[in-house]
């Protein structure tokens, strides 16, 4: 096994040595809380005194950003949008019956919303921090996704109709068409963005990417960038744009502006960010069996405006990491300029971190996610963890708002080794009077201790909570559908996936 630093233990984040908590087969009985407070719950700065076993400075509440876009509000201008192309569309066809009229006018269509796509596909992954903090991470990569398949469709049928619209017209076969059409250079720059976007495609199935090295995916999908920019100059030869200076200028302002988008958000900030804040790894520290914890210190951290709940990408500047940026949320507040991340060897880069040494240089673009404080609507808050994704549980527990009672824990783990910085938690349950349960158990045991009934059981007044949500993929999805079964609305079950951030 690698070894860890050795050195003094980090103050801001000195190991806790509560008393002996008390524990049970299953779970661990919650702390007696005294009775609830009737006063109505109001969204207030979240508390900065930090969980400690020896004094250390409180942290200052983190700014919350001034802007989220709600999921809402981005979904329906998408929609918005696309009824605008297609209005333009219907503002320039021209009725007909003739055949060859008939697959231009499905091949115009199909052009233009494929455009469309492509610049909506960019701007969800351009990392905007009010659509980042609004929308979250993991959904606007399933939405990537998604609207990646749609894209790839609406290439396809624009380019078989086009093809057959040209065939028609000009009384050839298919294949002397194609010859036809490649000579033209507008065309020809569209034929290799659309190999450059199904060869992104390709990658992103399920099936091929979890055989494909995430570099190797990376650098297929900055083909994208190039497809998109032939793309764009295909459509301005196109008849749609070529009519109208207006169009024309409104088509390249659009574009224009997802390229300064994602040329300020993937490329300037976070340079910027590395230069203005020098982050630089100042300890790792062994939790447990596979697990570490890499504390980073830097300059004027907080104006990283971090929330708990929230994640960064992680590009450590050390042989074998330095080219992959790791997805990792803060496993406890900001504090004195310093950031924490705990990390669970499941791969090669993750069994790296383990030989990071004090003093290597650190790269973090973020902060990212919104499974934060601000998406709770009720005074009790119910965290459910599994495994490793206790780490942005950790820094909710501690910080969320709310009385002796009001905050309460479950967290999932196989056995007792797999339970995460436990004395970290059951010292912020002492000291908060909140709710902790461990719950120990086989996911292939015949008893389920996240079934709506044992959900229940141990939160009688479940569907008076809100529940943040954070595990493994299928322990998360079993989870949301028990505790909806258990009387939670789906809207108040608040998770992010990190296999998709």
């Amino acid at each position: 096994m690698p070894d860890v630093t050795t050195e003094a233990s980090h103050p801001l984040y000195v190991p806790l040595r509560p008393e002996p908590f008390p524990t049970a087969p299953m779970t661990v009985p919650p702390i007696p809380a005294p009775p609830v407070p009737t006063a109505p719950f109001q969204a207030g700065p979240v508390p900065s005194g930090p969980v400690r076993a020896a004094p250390v400075p409180a942290a200052p509440a983190a700014p919350v950003p001034a802007l989220r876009l709600p999921p809402e509000r981005l979904r329906d201008a998408v929609l918005a949008g696309a009824g605008a192309v297609a209005l333009v569309w219907g503002v320039q066809a021209r009725p007909s019956a003739r055949l060859d009229a008939l697959f231009a006018t499905g091949a115009h269509l199909t052009g233009l919303l494929a455009g469309y796509g492509v610049l909506v596909l960019l701007l969800l992954m351009a990392r905007v921090p009010a659509v980042e903090h609004g929308v979250g991470a993991d959904r606007l990569a399933r939405w990537h996704a998604l609207g990646g398949r749609y894209v790839l469709g609406l290439i396809g049928a624009h380019a078989l109709l086009a093809l057959c619209g040209y065939a028609v017209h000009t009384h050839t076969d298919l294949v002397t068409a194609t010859g036809d059409l490649l000579a033209y250079g507008a065309i020809a720059a569209a034929t290799v963005g659309t190999a450059l976007f199904a060869a992104v495609g390709i990658t992103s199935a399920r099936a091929v990417r979890s055989r494909v090295r995430h570099e190797t995916w990376r650098a297929v999908h900055l083909g994208a960038l190039l497809a998109a920019a032939l793309g764009f100059v295909h459509q301005l030869a196109g008849p749609d744009l070529a009519s109208s200076l207006l169009t024309r200028w409104l088509w390249s302002m659009a574009h224009g502006t997802v390229a300064v988008l994602l040329l300020w958000y993937r490329l300037v900030v976070p340079v910027r960010a590395a230069l203005r804040h020098d982050l630089r790894v100042v300890e790792v520290r062994d939790e447990g069996p596979g697990v570490v914890s890499v504390l980073v210190r830097g300059r004027g951290v907080a104006r990283l405006c971090a929330e708990p709940g929230q994640f960064f990408r992680w590009r450590f500047l050390r042989r074998g990491l330095w080219a992959t940026a790791l997805p990792f949320s803060l496993s406890a507040p900001v504090r004195d300029d310093t950031l924490r991340i705990t990390v669970k060897a499941l791969g090669d880069h993750t069994r790296r971190i383990r030989r990071l040494r004090p003093g290597t240089r650190v790269l973090a673009s973020g902060p990212f996610g919104a499974l934060t404080a601000h998406r709770r609507t009720r005074r009790k808050v119910l965290l459910l963890a599994g495994g490793v994704g206790i780490t942005p549980m950790r820094a909710l527990f501690e910080t969320l708002p709310g009385g002796p009672g009001d905050v309460t824990l479950l967290y999932r783990a196989s056995n007792e080794s797999g339970l995460v910085l436990r004395e970290e938690l059951e010292a912020i349950a002492r000291e908060r009077q909140a709710a902790l349960h461990f719950l120990l158990g086989r996911s292939d045991d015949s008893y389920d201790p996240l079934a709506p009934r044992a959900l229940r059981d141990l939160v009688p007044d479940l569907a008076a909570h809100d529940v943040y949500l954070c595990g493994p993929p299928a322990m998360a999805k079993a989870a949301t559908a028990n505790l909806i079964r258990a009387g939670v609305p789906a809207s108040r079950i608040h998770s992010e996936d990190f296999d998709h951030a």
